[in-house]
């Protein structure tokens, strides 16, 4: 219910559904006939919620005896994506059409044939892929089937004739995949000046260019590991780049190199030998790095292709053009004179949101609910100073120190266009300004100052880390560590051991620990070390920690009037949206829910809640 740091809105294109795992423009496994006037689509859902859309008479939810309708939740959908659905259904019948011109059929057969490739390449069976798709990704298989692999199988057969992959380019992509490689730490400046001072520094030192990649770079990404960027392997980003470190000697520094407006030196930390396959294993790599180049392929040629459709196409966007919209009533597109209606966009936002927008609903229920039975409502007053709150918490302040609410708008919505503003408002500033005004002005102690001083500015303990998955190794690593107590050799066996990628690519450094910071076993052992000191194995969830300490830091702040009202203030925010969160989880368990979409039922006699995962099928409907 709080604010978050981006709210857009979901844009994702047609091409997007060339790879595997992207959602966007909906296809039927079987391509329908492009419909003619008002003519329902070949194939479309004769019950259900989104068939019955236009008539509003479906109930899909009831909180509190406050009903749900269908035909509301057809309107939210399309007032937040229905120019994205609008969009990739022109573009679907522009392919269709396409398919049509070139005698073009995918068929089931075709879908569930790539279905089960697919699934093969991850090591799984069709069903176990199709389960972990729906669990993790929410795609349920039909709309896998339909939305990601019919438009793949289609773009395909549509570019065919000019994608093909040749003999170098499988090389190339082999050898960047397997072949050499070459770890190094880069310093990133816009200064040549300013880098050559540096660079006399590394020359001089070349043990603690580490220490200055972490002082002087300009790349956060880098500097925050100490320098480390990826390995960097031929074909896959700048050739000279490339020339330039697989030139250098394990602890040689380069000169300084020009990157667009950015100078860079480089530390050769490792020379990294090729890793050819096995034998075994290589048809399945052949067929896996073809199945890319030609993803690749596809997507850049499917471009083109779509570019050439919609020039030689006629295409009038109807939907959200007032003029037109009054002169076509009813009708979302006319593409090729054929006309796509608002009823079947609405379907299909409803079959792609449907889920999420209730959802959201059913939370603003709970919530109107409750202010009405308290009686307050949220004002334009409390939007605007939530908003500015949030503007504040982010940084946007003016010279005067007051919150810049136009330049978060502008950042936070890109673009920041009414419709958006107004969204952002309904979907993120009221359920938060509606929660503050069920709670209780929230208390801060003595303790909370102190605590979160310490958290926030208190000293901080510098530690090498060795992250191990199994007791075992943790016990053999302990006892090579305490046999033989340098920092150095504690970070050779970070790189060898460590299964955490922070620790294990930068021999074991880790960030600095701090108090309070939520790991209170790793922070007690942390604070009991003294400089050189090995840690016991310390055991966190599944994993064991080892740590060797080089020191502490100095406080941040010392004065601690200086930060009080800012760490107040910090404290205070906390602590209301731990009270929002606990206050909406009481009135959601208290709220009897039937989520007729979902097939689930709450009773909210219950002091907690139950939620049956099962149909209400006595329940009423309509």
């Amino acid at each position: 219910m709080t604010h978050v740091t981006k709210f857009r809105k979901s844009a994702q294109s047609l091409m997007a559904l060339a790879t595997l795992l992207s959602s966007g423009a909906a296809f039927a496994v079987d391509p329908p006939a492009i419909p003619r006037a008002n003519a329902p689509a070949k194939g479309a859902p004769q019950n259900g919620p989104a068939a019955t859309v236009a008539k509003g008479d479906e109930i899909l939810a009831i909180v509190n005896a406050e009903p749900i309708s269908a035909k509301r939740i057809g309107e939210e959908a399309m007032i937040r994506y229905g120019e994205e659905i609008v969009s990739s259904l022109t573009d679907r019948y522009l392919v269709i059409e396409a398919c049509e011109a070139k005698g073009i059929k995918i068929s089931s057969e075709d879908v569930q044939k790539e279905v089960l490739r697919v699934a093969a390449k991850f090591g799984l069976t069709p069903d176990s892929y199709l389960k972990l798709l729906e669990e993790e990704r929410e795609i349920s298989p039909e709309q896998y089937s339909s939305d990601v692999i019919w438009p793949m199988l289609a773009l395909r057969a549509l570019v065919a004739e000019s994608v093909t992959i040749t003999q170098e380019e499988f090389n190339k992509e082999f050898i960047s995949q397997y072949g050499e490689s070459v770890k190094c730490r880069m310093i990133m400046m816009s200064s040549r000046e300013k880098l050559e001072e540096v660079l006399k520094q590394a020359r001089a030192n070349p043990e603690q260019f580490g220490v200055l990649a972490a002082t002087h770079s300009e790349d956060e990404a880098s500097a925050s590991v100490r320098g480390l960027i990826q390995p960097i392997r031929h074909h896959l980003g700048d050739p000279a780049v490339e020339t330039l470190a697989f030139s250098l000697q394990e602890d040689e520094i380069s000169d300084p190199f020009p990157i667009e407006q950015q100078w860079i030196i480089l530390q050769c930390v490792r020379k990294l030998a090729a890793t050819p396959p096995t034998e075994a294993a290589f048809p399945a790599i052949r067929e896996q790095i073809t199945d890319r180049i030609r993803d690749e392929k596809v997507r850049v040629e499917a471009s083109n292709l779509f570019q050439k459709l919609r020039e030689n196409s006629q295409v009038v966007k109807v939907y959200g053009d007032e003029k037109l919209s009054a002169q076509y009533p009813g009708v979302a597109a006319i593409i090729n004179g054929k006309k796509l209606t608002v009823a079947m966009a609405t379907q299909e936002a409803m079959k792609r949101h449907a889920k999420e927008i209730l959802e959201g609903e059913i939370n603003r229920a709970l919530l109107t609910q409750a202010l009405k039975k308290s009686g307050q409502q949220v004002t334009e007053e409390d939007l605007t100073a939530e908003i500015a709150r949030a503007a504040i918490s982010f940084g946007f302040v003016n010279p005067q120190g007051q919150a810049d609410i136009a330049a978060w708008l502008a950042s936070a919505l890109e673009g920041a266009d009414g419709k958006s503003i107004e969204l952002y408002k309904k979907d993120a500033v009221w359920p938060s300004a509606a929660l503050k005004k069920m709670i209780p002005p929230v208390t801060i102690t003595q303790e909370d100052l102190d605590t979160g001083f310490e958290k926030n500015y208190g000293p901080r303990v510098e530690v090498l880390a060795i992250v191990l998955a199994d007791q075992r190794t943790a016990q053999k690593v302990w006892d090579l560590a305490r046999n033989n107590p340098t920092d150095q050799f504690f970070g050779e066996l970070a790189a060898q051991y460590s299964v955490e990628p922070t620790s294990q690519s930068n021999f074991g450094k880790v960030p600095p620990i701090r108090r309070f910071g939520g790991q209170p076993a790793i922070e007690n052992e942390a604070f009991a070390l003294q400089n050189g000191e090995i840690s016991g194995i310390v055991a966190t969830g599944e994993k064991f920690i080892i740590l060797r300490c080089q020191g502490q830091t100095q406080p941040l702040v010392s004065d601690r009037q200086a930060v009080q009202a800012e760490l107040t203030q910090e404290i205070r925010e906390r602590k209301e949206r731990l009270a929002m969160s606990a206050e909406f989880d009481r009135l959601k368990d208290a709220a009897q829910i039937d989520n007729f979409l979902l097939g689930t039922t709450q009773d909210g006699r219950s002091s907690t809640g139950r939620v049956a995962d099962q149909a209400s099928p006595a329940a009423p409907r309509r």
